[in-house]
């Protein structure tokens, strides 16, 4: 599946009646929700009977297409579902029961509702909400695909307007690339806090931090929307509200630095090896350790990951998850185990070997990634996600059940 996205421009009542959508979205999600935690024990067939219910009930509900609000009551039923499985898993800690959505920043129609011009440039919401026609502009041709392949259309507010995503059911490498000569070298990378990533070639790329040198004005704007506030008063003044948006918007900067940087990092990788390896890594309990989540958070490992296994895919490159156990602590020469702790950068073993601690780790992720495709036959399952993504290789379990990450 490809993603394309574009900005919309309209008129100030038409973003008004985009706002009116995604409240109807964030309502239905809500009560059918709430109908499920009353009747405990119904299936999905029931939570979408219960939002054709609600049409008639509620106007303004009536109002948005009706496979917008079915797909509302899929992203209930999606929740509900995933908690289920992690009850039949028996996850410990936080197992993911549903909760009511306080905030909702988008609204999604399936094939009906929407109607693109004929030269693509513009598209027209159909239904009673009254958003009518908005201009496109984006980067993206949507003339290549036919009206078929294009399977939903979401509309997305954010800091600085509203966009609008096409899902296009379409194998990201029947898109021709560019392609791309064999290296015929093989690289193994550890990432860390010092730098980015070091790799078994001993190249060293520095993190750029974007959240830490923008920390500063984040929170200067933050204070000054603090200052707006008022608790005694049903609705905030325009001026805390263009305070918060200010605030929004240096976020949304930041965020969008840090995929722009991941993604030509990934897409630098790809393109100078033929195999990648890289380590396993859980984010999510990572982050836990409250000295390094915001370090962890500014380095955007999973996002340079992601694209790594997207560009992978797409260029027939060949991307190895291994097991981080140990990787930093044995020594690529002997296989000796030598303890160290995160402040010792030079990693010093009895056989004599002394290296940077990072590039010990990345020689010993490529030796475990070469192993690991080796018995797989160097070939890469193609078990794709949403977004198009290939499985990566892992370490010790059964290729036909790895799933993308």
């Amino acid at each position: 599946m490809l993603i394309f996205e574009f900005k919309l421009y309209g008129k100030k009542t038409q973003y008004q009646a985009i706002d009116e959508a995604i409240r109807t979205v964030q309502f239905i999600r809500n009560k059918c929700l709430r109908y499920w935690q009353d009747n405990r024990g119904i299936g999905q067939k029931a939570i979408y009977a219960y939002s054709t219910v609600l049409r008639k009930d509620f106007s303004f509900v009536g109002k948005l297409n009706s496979m917008a609000c079915q797909a509302s009551a899929e992203r209930t039923w999606s929740s509900i579902s995933r908690f289920y499985d992690n009850c039949r898993k028996q996850v410990k800690g936080n197992i993911g029961y549903p909760k009511y959505q306080k905030r909702c920043h988008s609204v999604e129609y399936k094939t009906s509702g929407w109607k693109l011009s004929d030269k693509r440039k513009k598209i027209t919401f159909t239904d009673k909400n009254g958003i009518g026609t908005l201009k496109m502009k984006g980067t993206r041709d949507l003339n290549y695909f036919s009206l078929d392949q294009i399977k939903r259309v979401r509309i997305v507010r954010r800091a600085d307007g509203y966009y609008v995503q096409f899902c296009i059911k379409e194998d990201i490498r029947c898109i021709k690339p560019k392609e791309l000569e064999p290296t015929k070298h093989c690289v193994g990378i550890d990432v860390g806090l010092k730098y980015f990533y070091v790799d078994s070639d001993n190249n060293q790329v520095q993190i750029p931090q974007y959240y830490r040198k923008s920390e500063k004005r984040l929170n200067r704007l933050n204070r000054r929307k603090s200052k707006k506030f008022r608790k005694e008063v049903k609705r905030q003044s325009n001026n805390y509200l263009k305070a918060r948006n200010r605030y929004a918007r240096k976020h949304l900067r930041v965020s969008r630095q840090r995929r722009a940087f991941a993604l030509e990092t990934a897409l630098g990788v790809i393109q100078s090896a033929d195999l990648i390896a890289y380590e396993d890594l859980k984010v999510k309990n990572m982050v836990k350790n409250r000295h390094l989540a915001k370090s962890i958070n500014d380095a955007a490992w999973s996002l340079f990951r992601h694209w790594l296994e997207y560009f992978g895919y797409k260029y027939g490159k060949v991307t190895v998850a291994v097991p981080p156990h140990n990787t930093s602590q044995n020594c690529a020469n002997c296989g000796q185990k030598v303890q160290k702790s995160l402040s010792t950068r030079t990693h010093v073993c009895s056989c004599g070997y002394v290296d940077c601690r990072d590039r010990n780790a990345a020689i010993n992720i490529l030796k475990l990634g070469l192993r690991t495709a080796g018995h797989a036959g160097t070939t890469i399952l193609e078990i794709g996600n949403a977004s198009g993504e290939e499985t990566s290789i892992l370490v010790g379990s059964d290729l036909l059940r790895q799933v993308s990450s």
